[in-house]
Order: C-alpha cells, then structure tokens, then sequence
C-alpha cells in the first residue's frame, strides 16, 4: 500500500455521497506496500480502507472484489467490500477505479513467533477452503511468462552474476511439473505485514490484489518465505513447523506436495526477487512508499537452492 495518487478530504466527501457510510471524520494515507494508493477513511459509522488502483485494470478488478465478499461470507476474516447506494462496489477517483472496504481491527505482528506462524497457517488454510466453491477464476499474471520475460527486462540492470542465477532458476522450473498438485484461489502475498493480529490469537488477511488461480502449495511457500525467515535466508525450523501443522490441521498436504515442495520454495523465492528488482529498478513516482529489499530475496534463493528438502510428512 502507498499513496500514489493524492486524495483531499473534499474529494473524500464527494466519494462518499454515493454511500451510505456517513460523514467523513478523517483520511491518512498508508505508506506500506507498492502497487496501489491507500487511504485510513473514518466516517461517522466507522473506519474503512480507501484503495485507488493504479495499475489493476477495472476488467479484472471484479475478481478480487468479489472474491472478498465472498471470503467474508464464509465468515474467513477479511475486508468486506461496501457497496455503493447503486449496488455497485466499484467507484471512479480521479480517473482511476477505487473501492472502500471495511477496515480490520489490529496490527501486524513483527516478527511473528511460533504461536502466530501457527495461527497463520491455518488461516491461510481456511482462505484456501473458503475459495474452493468461488465461481470466478483468473490467471496469475506473475507466473512463468512473466518470470521469464521480467528477467529479459531488467538484465541490463543486474550483473552477469545475478542474470545467470536468474536464468538459471528459470530453466530449472520450466523443467518441472507441477500439474498434479491441488489447485484454487490463492491469496499471493501471504506476508506477515499483511495479517492483522487485534489480539494474540485472532487475526484478519488483508491486501488480495495478488489473488489469482494457481497451485495452493506456492501460496503457501509464498508465506513460509517470509514468515519463518531467518535474516541470511534460510527457514526457522521451529516457526516453519508450526506454520505448516497450522496449516495442515484444515487441510492435509498431499504425498506430492510433499515432495515438490523444495520446487515451490525456490519459485516462491524467486518471484518474490524478481518482483522487488521491478520496484527497486522501475520505481512508480509516489508521495509515500516504502522501499523493498530484493537482497534478501535473493539470498533465500540461493539458501533453498543448496538447502530446500521435501516436506516431513506428519
């Protein structure tokens, strides 16, 4: 979340005139994050989230809209989407799509311990159930093609020792099949930053603007990667075990997630470098962001690579 896109409090009244949220009390921007505007909105009758998409077209916006009410319905703890007093969700700011959704109570948890990795787990299992009966679908946009073509992009940037990683870690994929693997909606930035803790024990997913159809396994790499992280790269045994038993109590793994999963590292890893050098090296002017460190991903790369083992089957 930043703020690319600067929105005045008049603005904010005039938006709010096709909802029946109240008066306007008060609008901050949000530096977290990198790929939409995002405002703290308080009104009257309660707080909100304010999101002005700056690159999601309104084609597929529907999706991660919906796809929130319909996680909310299923009682998952999640932004529900406020409808406009025409029925729509989708608003029009500043040229640009935007929605408001209700704002969850608490804050990240930094860095999350074994008890919360735990919790973690199982929520991002019960976001995987709750999405299997989601009768929309879309394809993730940051899969192989764009793997492959990103590092075409920004090889003039990187040293002939990182294109060679790169390179070679895409061709190690391509040579790999994942088609067996249990497949649905996945959340796709399953970072600690993006669960909300109001108490130490229940928390609430934000920021599904990287949800798409794909292999339920890399979404859960995706989150391993960042939650039981060791500052070198590597995997804290302890938070990792706790994250997957979490996990694995709502949804069993499966013999072959088991055995790809050092596969599912490595890619989770890999993208995650990827899209950091994308922020680092094709910055979006903004008012307020907050930059990401792609070295570290890197890093994780290179551990999984010499370290990544399959699953313990427990």
């Amino acid at each position: 979340m930043s703020v690319f896109t600067p929105v005045t409090d008049e603005e904010a009244r005039a938006l709010l005139e096709h909802y029946s949220l109240g008066a306007l009390e008060s609008l901050r921007g949000i530096a977290q994050g990198v790929e939409n505007t995002n405002y703290f909105l308080t009104t009257t009758t309660g707080d909100y989230v304010l999101t002005l998409f700056e690159t999601l077209g309104r084609d597929v916006l529907p999706f991660y809209v919906d796809l929130m009410a319909h996680l909310a319905d299923r009682e998952v703890p999640c932004p529900r989407p406020m409808a406009r007093d025409d029925g729509e969700r989708l608003s029009t700011l500043h040229g640009k799509p935007a929605v408001i959704v209700s704002k969850l109570p608490g804050a990240p948890m930094a860095p999350p311990d074994v008890a919360h990795c735990r919790r973690a787990g199982a929520l991002l299992a019960r976001v995987h159930a709750a999405g299997i009966d989601f009768d929309e679908g879309l394809d993730n946009w940051r899969g192989r093609e764009w793997r492959e073509e990103f590092a075409r992009e920004v090889a003039p940037k990187l040293s002939a020792e990182e294109n060679a990683l790169i390179a070679s870690e895409n061709r190690w994929q391509a040579e790999h099949d994942d088609s067996s693997l249990p497949q649905g909606i996945i959340h796709g930035d399953y970072f600690h930053d993006n669960v909300l803790w109001a108490d130490d024990s229940h928390g609430g997913v934000i920021d599904f603007y990287f949800a798409c159809d794909d292999v339920l396994l890399y979404d859960v790499a995706i989150a391993v990667n960042d939650w039981c992280a060791n500052a070198d790269g590597s995997l804290d045994p302890k938070r990792t075990h706790a994250f997957l038993e979490g996990y694995r109590h709502e949804r069993p793994f499966e013999d072959a997630e088991a055995g790809l999963w050092p596969l599912m590292l490595r890619r989770a890893a890999l993208r995650t470098w990827l899209g950091r050098l994308g922020y680092n090296h094709f910055p979006r002017e903004a008012q307020v962001t907050i930059p990401k460190d792609h070295a570290f991903a890197r890093r994780q790369l290179l551990h999984h690579i010499e370290h990544a083992r399959p699953m313990e089957r427990t």
